[in-house]
């Protein structure tokens, strides 16, 4: 597809692999394999060359503050390039109304599906009353996902955790599961940690509150009928086919598909197969990135929030921190160009990367 028609809109939406038609019946995205959405991390920049090595693999945006789309121009938060697909928007709020006009938009703009975040603890969500928050209002979420179904008719979906603080039992998750199913939320992405919303920061509520996997499963052998989705902690093959191996509907991988994105390259093919894979190496993946590289900065990007993405590529390969130095040395600097990744790239001998 053409780089001159980056952006997709409402006014300019074109067929995706993935792309949601109102005129047909509703797209169900394959959820077997997504990447999680981290905020500053799965911008658009991040999303476009996850999708050169991982055709296949569902992609979330980062959380979109729902209030900010209500007062503002949609196209600051919305926007994306449609080779993207398949891909979901999240949502994070706790008003009905204003997620009900952010899931019109949603479908308006094509997106594959709309998520709610319940489960992010950071001070400013928890200002704000939302994410993990909600855990402890099954009610206000049920109310939410009933007003954006009513709203759209992409598939509405919740990201949320096993807990929230002391509400830490199996008795309580399966009760908020049921009470938002019941207003028509099928599909659950379930971080296998509680959140602790005093004490621990965003970071540490990633890492402190112990993994429960059984309590996932336990959840999808209780509630068959639902999709359920295995998020947290998630970093080899390995791990994602016995997951699946073990009756859930699908995993989602956050920070080690973002810090080791040949790695997702890999689970894309092990899960889809090879035909319709992605880029067939790391040097091909820079090459195919470098023409949206140059087209988003003629448009007046700047090159460390393109390249920061992929400062992970060649871990583990010869090469691999000259890589990251270059970039992360002179990306920064006024008039940087898409010359440094070709550099960068020339620190790493081609033929020898692992695979």
């Amino acid at each position: 597809m053409s780089l001159e028609r980056q952006i997709i809109s409402p006014d300019n939406a074109v067929e995706g692999p993935a792309l949601y038609n109102p005129e047909q019946a509703t797209f169900v995205p394959d959820r077997t394999l997504s990447v999680a959405p981290m905020m500053e991390w799965t911008d658009c920049h991040a999303r476009y060359f996850l999708r050169l090595l991982a055709p296949r693999t569902l992609l979330f945006t980062e959380m979109v503050p729902a209030l900010a789309v209500w007062h503002n121009d949609p196209t600051r938060f919305l926007a994306y390039s449609p080779e993207e697909h398949p891909l979901a928007v999240q949502f994070g709020g706790a008003d009905p109304e204003h997620l009900a006009h952010c899931a019109r938009l949603a479908e308006a703009w094509g997106y594959d599906e709309v998520n709610l975040n319940v489960g992010c603890p950071s001070d400013r969500v928890q200002a704000g009353a939302f994410g993990a928050c909600l855990m402890a209002e099954p009610d206000r979420v049920a109310d939410c996902v009933a007003a954006m179904r009513e709203s759209c008719r992409l598939p509405v979906t919740v990201k949320h955790r096993i807990g929230v603080d002391d509400l830490d039992n199996y008795d309580f998750l399966a009760g908020f599961v049921e009470r938002v199913a019941a207003a028509g939320c099928q599909t659950f992405y379930v971080h296998a940690r509680k959140a602790w919303l005093k004490g621990l920061s965003p970071k540490e509520n990633r890492e402190i509150p112990p993994l429960d996997y059984a309590r996932v499963h336990r959840l999808k052998r209780d509630f068959p009928q639902l999709e359920v989705v295995l998020n947290g902690g998630i970093t080899a093959l390995e791990e994602i086919e016995t997951a699946l191996q073990e009756g859930l509907d699908g995993v989602m991988v956050g920070r080690e598909a973002y810090g080791n994105p040949w790695a997702l390259a890999g689970w894309d093919r092990a899960l889809y197969g090879a035909a319709g894979a992605g880029v067939p190496d790391r040097h091909a993946a820079v090459r195919a990135f470098l023409p949206y590289v140059e087209a988003q900065l003629a448009a007046g990007a700047r090159l460390q929030h393109l390249a920061r993405h992929i400062l992970g590529l060649f871990n583990g390969c010869p090469g691999g921190r000259r890589w990251r130095r270059h970039i992360s040395e002179q990306a920064h600097k006024d008039g940087a160009g898409p010359e440094v990744i070709e550099q960068a790239l020339a620190l790493v001998p081609e033929g020898r990367a692992v695979a």
